[in-house]
């Protein structure tokens, strides 16, 4: 037989044991009661999952990895193999990925980790490892300058070329993924449940979006709901994935320092937007930088970090706002970066409600301000 044919024939042996672990390797992800410690454990043994299958014939060593209940559990859900191999054709054929520790294109940067996931559930696309890539994560319930400063942030590190990494909530990080796709440039969403469940809902347009653009990930196999313990635990995948980590508006006590502090221990630079010292949402970031984290001031002091170049400016439509009239100026200084009601807007500057409601629909239309909710106005802030 010939060399090449040899070759051919060894590695058509170790895809058929490589996909063969990655089956045997799905359907044990499939059982809560092991738990992705225990099966990193199984593979840093002898990078084998298959001999699960005959459990009671488990080197001495592998068995002491399972604590009694689990060696029980694994025996009676060995029942349930061909349905979960049923289960991940199906996965396979709806255009879901199942990335695995087994995979080369498993994320290198995740290797690294000690508590790397096992395996990832993917729809779209993985990061790219040969781009920069950005975190940026904060609050649900941010404020309006808030969500501007993410969504512009976003664009900018995009437009040069840097991957948006973020776990798609509400709030900062819905912003932020925004941004990125308005800049028609890749991002990517970590989520704390089944990447076939688009959570919250009302992110759905955007979920869709970003499969086009990027891609949605976890670690939690299709269908599983979100769960409060989820969230701190996937912040890890966030961090992990990223070069760095910007936090804009978080509390003193949020889930946005839990991926700061997951990103410190693994060795990422954590960059914050300051705040006013008054501010609730402000505190944590307030509170990074006194620890000594980057001050983030503009795009440009990410992009400097990561090794980007870009011009170093912040910009809020001078030229614009040179141009106005004497009562749009009136009712545009009037105006603030965080939102106010067209009730107090008209008290500060004279005018009528309809006055006021004419001005500002004209200062919209310009793009100096926007509308944040029913009545509620504030100035854009472009970077």
């Amino acid at each position: 037989m010939g060399k090449w044919r040899v070759k051919e024939q060894m590695n058509r042996q170790m895809d058929w044991r490589t996909n063969h672990e990655k089956e045997v390797l799905y359907w044990l992800c499939q059982l809560p009661d092991l738990g992705s410690t225990v099966l990193r454990k199984i593979w840093e043994y002898d990078q084998r999952f298959s001999d699960l299958l005959s459990v009671n014939d488990l080197p001495a060593e592998k068995k002491m990895i399972l604590k009694p209940e689990q060696f029980a559990a694994v025996k009676v859900w060995k029942l349930h193999y061909q349905e979960c191999w049923e289960r991940y054709q199906v996965m396979q054929q709806s255009g879901m990925q199942f990335v695995t520790v087994l995979d080369e294109h498993y994320p290198a940067a995740l290797r690294n980790l000690t508590d790397y996931p096992i395996a990832l559930y993917v729809k779209g696309a993985l990061p790219d490892s040969r781009m920069p890539s950005a975190a940026i994560v904060g609050a649900r319930s941010c404020s309006a300058y808030g969500k501007q400063i993410a969504e512009e942030f976003a664009r900018m590190l995009a437009t040069a070329g840097v991957q948006i990494i973020s776990g798609l909530a509400l709030g900062i990080d819905g912003a932020a993924h925004l941004g990125a796709i308005h800049a028609g440039q890749p991002t990517f969403g970590i989520l704390g449940c089944g990447v076939n469940i688009c959570y919250p809902s009302s992110h759905y347009k955007l979920y869709e979006a970003m499969l086009s653009r990027g891609g949605i990930l976890s670690e939690y196999p299709p269908d599983i709901k979100p769960e409060p313990f989820h969230f701190p635990q996937r912040n890890r995948i966030i961090s992990g994935l990223s070069d760095l980590i910007l936090i804009i508006e978080a509390k003193e006590k949020s889930g946005s320092l839990i991926t700061a502090e997951r990103g410190l221990e693994q060795g990422k630079e954590i960059y914050a937007v300051p705040g006013r010292i008054t501010d609730r949402l402000s505190k944590g970031c307030n509170l990074l930088i006194q620890q000594g984290a980057g001050i983030a001031l503009s795009p440009a002091d990410i992009l400097e970090a990561l090794g980007v170049k870009r011009e170093k400016k912040l910009i809020i439509h001078p030229k614009a706002a040179e141009l106005l009239g004497e009562e749009e100026r009136l009712v545009y200084d009037c105006l603030e970066h965080s939102s106010r009601h067209i009730d107090e807007i008209a008290r500060d500057c004279g005018r009528s409600i309809s006055d006021c409601m004419r001005i500002l629909l004209t200062l919209e239309l310009t793009g100096l301000i926007q509308q944040t909710n029913s009545h509620y106005y504030c100035k854009k802030v472009v970077l």
